[in-house]
């Protein structure tokens, strides 16, 4: 990995100068004593959130729940009787500008708010994990890594399963060449399981009393408030969520990302069903195209959603079931099924008889969150940061996006982040903000 992340390293900085980005200067670095804990503030604390929090409480040796800030009160009081001992807040920005023993912040919001929370955070000098995808558009993606990289501070995002044994027995049989070479993989997934493909909006209701429907919307452009968008099925609308492929795609990409060295696909295209201009459809089969990487052949990788079929493995054993979601992997020599969460095993089966494990290259995890404490408090890197992993992965992810809501071919040139084809899809790279929310331009 020590070469490909010494790559991304210097294209992020060749391409900074032009990102549109405001970087401030960076901040030093806190130094912490020994077995100092680090004190941690939740943007976000329902949901998902519900099972960070509870991960980050596991971890009281080193870490301290200090700060709770979530714009609905529903979801603010239980919060609240978990961890009675932090400070609670309506409003991350204030909340970053008023309480000061905020070493690090954990973004468990909807898609739409990933990208403002976590730039802020950085510009306030805290370290940050955010949830999956770590932004809601391609562009977002790189200034992330961009801005991770320029302030020094610790990052990750929260694809949780990147910390786990199976996935990196994934990376390391595919890295010493047990599959043979590959040239193509076929992930899928049975989501979405909200509604979607849907071509009119819902009749606007009033808000709950304990909503501020206001600071919900955050970046994004108006909307009225209906029951399908708050709390979950907001990741079935364009303006809020980012589909199937944001929701699962930062998980199922990973080790494929990881072991095949995949960063700039040269074209993306897609069929789709159901797809609106506001809603995602319910079915896609997103086909990215990567050329040659140094020793590794080009390759193909399809993405399958909704009830998109995806085609059996020709060895798959008659009556085996393909998992709801899962890759293979299709080697010159071997046949890989990895199942989600993470679970691998040889197509046929009766392959794992004669095949011969490669021996483990890659460093195990002491788990996802103790990582990026650990790194918070000056150790290396967490190993799904910003940076080296995640900001590129998530950028991979969202671009096919473009291909789903565009209908079209994208010939995508990764320094420029355009699509030289499509003016269609280059006016979805990136979104506008509204007033209040674009603080991070300065």
């Amino acid at each position: 990995m020590t070469k490909t992340r010494s790559t991304r390293r210097h294209f992020l900085a060749s391409t900074a100068a032009g990102a549109g980005l405001l970087i401030l200067p960076a901040r030093a670095a806190r130094a912490y004593r020994a077995n100092e804990k680090v004190d941690v503030a939740f943007i976000g604390v329902g949901g998902v959130a519900r099972g960070n929090r509870r991960r980050m409480s596991r971890l009281e040796k080193d870490a301290n729940i200090v700060a709770l800030c979530d714009v609905d009160e529903a979801l603010l009081a239980p919060a609240r009787k978990d961890h009675p001992q932090a400070k609670v807040h309506r409003d991350y920005r204030k909340m970053l500008a008023e309480q000061k023993n905020i070493d690090a912040v954990v973004v468990s919001t909807p898609d739409h708010s990933h990208f403002p929370a976590s730039i802020l955070a950085m510009q306030h000098g805290k370290a940050v994990a955010t949830e999956k995808p770590i932004a809601h558009t391609v562009w977002e993606a790189r200034q992330l890594a961009i801005a991770a990289k320029k302030y020094g501070v610790a990052t990750q995002m929260d694809n949780e399963h990147h910390a786990k044994e199976n996935l990196r027995l994934q990376v390391e049989w595919i890295r010493a060449g047990a599959l043979g070479d590959i040239r193509e993989v076929h992930i899928f997934s049975n989501r979405p399981i909200w509604k979607q493909g849907i071509a009119k909006r819902p009749k606007s209701e009033s808000p709950p009393k304990t909503l501020d429907w206001d600071l919900w919307l955050g970046p994004a452009p108006h909307r009225e408030f209906h029951q399908g968008l708050h709390r979950f099925s907001w990741r079935g609308w364009w303006d809020f969520g980012t589909g199937a492929l944001g929701d699962m795609g930062c998980h199922q990409f990973d080790p494929v990302f990881w072991a095949l060295d995949l960063s700039n696909p040269t074209a993306i295209h897609a069929k789709q069903t159901g797809n609106t201009t506001d809603s995602g459809p319910t079915s896609a089969v997103v086909t990215y195209e990567f050329p040659a990487r140094g020793k590794l052949p080009p390759v193909v990788v399809k993405w399958f959603e909704g009830r998109a079929d995806v085609p059996r493995p020709p060895k798959l054993e008659t009556r085996a079931k393909l998992p709801s979601g899962g890759i293979v992997y299709y080697g010159s020599k071997e046949t890989l099924l990895a199942a989600h969460p993470p679970k691998i095993r040889l197509v046929p089966k009766s392959r794992a008889k004669t095949f011969r494990k490669p021996p483990r290259t890659i460093e195990r995890s002491p788990g996802h969150y103790k990582e990026w404490i650990d790194a918070v408090r000056g150790g290396k890197p967490a190993s799904s940061n910003f940076v080296d992993v995640s900001g590129p992965l998530t950028e991979l992810v969202l671009l096919g996006n473009l291909a789903i809501r565009t209908g079209e071919r994208i010939e995508w040139d990764s320094k420029s982040l355009t699509a030289k084809n499509n003016p269609k899809a280059n006016s979805l790279v990136r979104r506008e903000y509204r007033p209040g929310f674009d603080f991070w331009r300065g």
